[in-house]
């Protein structure tokens, strides 16, 4: 079958690995840079501990363990599991502990000298959550080694064109357009982002998208000083392996509904900065400010499954940090129609498009 995926952020490598792996003849086409999007500048933190209800939960809970069987896999290295410390809440940390607790997750709460102990670079706050399994993912390095292999497997990746429409005849859809011709297909699978809802309308088909942009900032490179994950009440933190500290520029990044962002990045990076310099009790300086566009649907759920129109796959949610493992394996097989697990497809069965034009 042959497959065109529009799209090469970390959905659309994903799953071009793991169509490329079943078989398929799989061409990805992407109008910038692979990673370039959203995915390049994600936090790239990997939880199920913020969801919206014991769907999504279990949901981002599997796609924890897609997580480490990919890793396996790819044997890439974009992924640690350093897990988290959270005191964003210090008023629900109990009912937040129960609830995960009651859910089967690997979650503790600890006090000032055991936070002291286990990062004792920071100002301990009286308690915090642990949760011991989380982690955090550079999407850029791992959608890299996602379309390395799938193309070792015999994909072709198609990098700064831009896919104008969806062709179709009738209620089928059979390849893209771009300003140049046509690159017919069997399946479409969009892993388009924020810019689904336009290719989708132009089709007749609705996905209504919410407006938020974020901004990433990353410090020069420093001496580790964190080794977990910190949700903190001003900040979200963490350092990577190349010894930056990367923050979003919005306290509360996780519940942040800002439709645009109004001020200087220069001036909301300086901010975050110092904010992240008060927790480490050091000067920071920092070197990148990155403004991405989550793709966020209008409910704040991920939508994945075959459109209305035949030949068409969706695939588009925040956050693919935690997610992309799980959908792109669930993508693949159902654009090849091969049966789901009875986990897989009851996992799935909440986020599909219909739920928009029902």
């Amino acid at each position: 079958m042959k497959v065109v995926i529009v799209g090469a952020g970390i959905i659309g490598a994903l799953s071009a690995f793991h169509l490329a792996r079943r078989g398929a003849d799989v061409t990805v086409i992407e109008a910038g840079q692979p990673a370039n999007a959203a995915s390049g500048a994600s936090f790239g933190w990997i939880n199920a501990s913020f969801f919206h209800d014991r769907n999504h939960f279990d949901l981002r809970f599997a796609a924890m363990s897609a997580h480490r069987r990919l890793a396996d896999i790819l044997a890439s290295r974009a992924t640690v599991w350093q897990g988290c410390l959270s005191w964003e809440d210090d008023a629900g940390i109990a009912a937040q502990y129960d609830m995960l607790k009651s859910y089967g997750y690997a979650v503790s709460i600890l006090e000032q000298k055991e936070i002291a102990a286990l990062e004792p670079s920071i100002a301990a706050p009286p308690r915090a959550l642990h949760m011991h399994r989380e982690g955090a993912v550079d999407l850029a390095t791992l959608a890299h080694d996602a379309l390395t292999a799938a193309t070792a497997l015999g994909a072709r990746v198609i990098a700064g064109v831009a896919v104008t429409r969806l062709e179709h005849k009738g209620e089928h859809v059979q390849g893209v357009r771009w300003s140049g011709g046509t690159i017919p297909a069997d399946a479409v699978l969009l892993a388009t982002g924020v810019a689904t809802q336009g290719l989708l309308a132009d089709v007749g088909q609705s996905l209504p998208m919410l407006t938020r942009p974020a901004l990433i900032v990353r410090s020069a490179p420093i001496a580790l000083v964190i080794s977990h994950i910190l949700v903190t009440p001003g900040q979200e933190v963490r350092q990577d392996t190349s010894g930056r500290i990367l923050a979003p520029t919005s306290a509360s990044h996780q519940s942040d509904s800002a439709e645009a962002i109004d001020e200087n990045p220069q001036v909301l990076a300086d901010r975050a900065v110092a904010r992240v310099s008060d927790l480490l009790g050091q000067s920071l300086t920092w070197e990148q400010v990155t403004l991405a566009h989550r793709p966020v649907p209008q409910d704040g759920l991920p939508v994945v499954g075959a459109s209305d129109l035949a030949g068409l796959y969706v695939s588009t949610m925040h956050s693919g940090a935690t997610l992309a493992p799980l959908v792109s394996e669930i993508a693949a097989k159902e654009v090849l129609a091969q049966a789901l697990s009875n986990e897989e497809a009851s996992l799935i069965a909440p986020y599909r498009p219909q739920r928009f034009t029902a």
